[in-house]
C-alpha cells in the first residue's frame, strides 16, 4: 500500500476492577460503572469514557459517563494503554 493510512483514533475496551467502580446517576438512575473506553487521539492523547449497567438492574441506556480524576483510574487507563501498545506491536 503506497498510500498512507489515516486513522482517526484507535480504541480499546477496559473492565474496570470491582475495588475501583464507582456510581453514578443520569436521568434520575444510578449506574456502576464497569468499562472504560479509551481512546488514543491523533495527537497521541488519551481520552477515556466509562460505562456501566444500572444498579437497580436492567439493561438501562448505553450511556457515557466522564471517568473521575483519581490516580488509580490515571494509572488503570495508563497501563491499558501500554499493554494495547504492547500487544498491537505482537500481532500477527
Amino acid at each position: 500500500m503506497d498510500a498512507p493510512v489515516d486513522l482517526s483514533a484507535l480504541a480499546i475496551n477496559v473492565v474496570i476492577p470491582e475495588e475501583l467502580r464507582w456510581r453514578d446517576t443520569r436521568r434520575g438512575e444510578e449506574f456502576e460503572l464497569q468499562s472504560l473506553t479509551i481512546r488514543m487521539l491523533p495527537d497521541g492523547t488519551l481520552a477515556a469514557k466509562a460505562y456501566g449497567r444500572p444498579v437497580a438492574g436492567g439493561r438501562g441506556a448505553y450511556v457515557s459517563f466522564p471517568v473521575p480524576d483519581r490516580p488509580e483510574l490515571d494509572a488503570l487507563v495508563a497501563a491499558a494503554a501500554d499493554e494495547a501498545a504492547r500487544r498491537w506491536a505482537a500481532h500477527a
